[in-house]
């Protein structure tokens, strides 16, 4: 039975755009539900100087479009339009920021380019932006992308896995069944080491 989980992701991370093709893997082999969700680095590095040069705010249309997107259309095609934005800027190297970008990946993924307009016009879009954001803040102290919620986003979060490239099928499954299991166990706090994989893909971005 595939496990119902949330995913929040800021589309302006090429890491987190790594992570959510390991769990569109997971989805397409019955592992998981996914839920897709947003979180803005923006916003949980705001004042902090030292981030200000990686210009998060750059997401700002995007996940305003998220909001429009699934108004019109529902959560699965928040995943249909990630994937397409995600294809766009991360592997195409196109600006996150541009409206244009944005606009032909509604296209991409068969929705309409005018919810990119619809996004800036209605103030809301950013304020619904905020609101999920600290919502997950709130209650699981979540502070990057990509996390992970389980239960369908009422149970315990986690950050990552922060992965270098999607895995084998097996070793897919493998990797959620460990990580899963540390995120449902409340004595896990942290496990971490340096980056030792970076795709060409990613590698202006590291």
């Amino acid at each position: 039975m595939a496990e119902p989980i949330r995913f929040h992701f800021d589309p302006i991370c090429p890491w987190c755009w790594m992570t959510s093709a390991w769990v569109r893997q997971l989805e397409d082999v019955g592992e998981v539900e996914i839920d897709w969700a947003v979180f803005s680095l923006e916003l949980v590095n705001r004042g902090r100087e030292e981030l200000a040069s990686k210009a998060h705010g750059r997401s700002t249309l995007a996940l305003r479009t998220v909001m429009t997107v699934r108004d019109a259309a529902g959560g699965e095609a928040v995943g249909r339009f990630y994937a397409a934005l995600g294809a766009r800027v991360h592997e195409a190297r196109e600006p996150l920021e541009a409206a244009d970008t944005v606009r032909q990946a509604l296209a991409d993924c068969g929705l309409e380019r005018s919810l990119a307009d619809k996004a800036v016009d209605d103030e809301r879009t950013w304020a619904r932006v905020v609101d999920e954001h600290e919502a997950l803040v709130a209650r699981t102290r979540s502070f990057g992308v990509p996390t992970i919620v389980l239960d369908g986003g009422t149970g315990p979060a986690i950050f990552g896995p922060v992965i270098g490239q999607p895995p084998s099928p097996e070793d897919a499954v493998e990797l959620w069944r460990h990580v899963a299991w540390l995120t449902r166990y409340e004595n896990f706090s942290e496990l971490k080491r340096e980056r030792t994989v970076t795709p060409d893909h990613l590698a202006s971005w590291s």
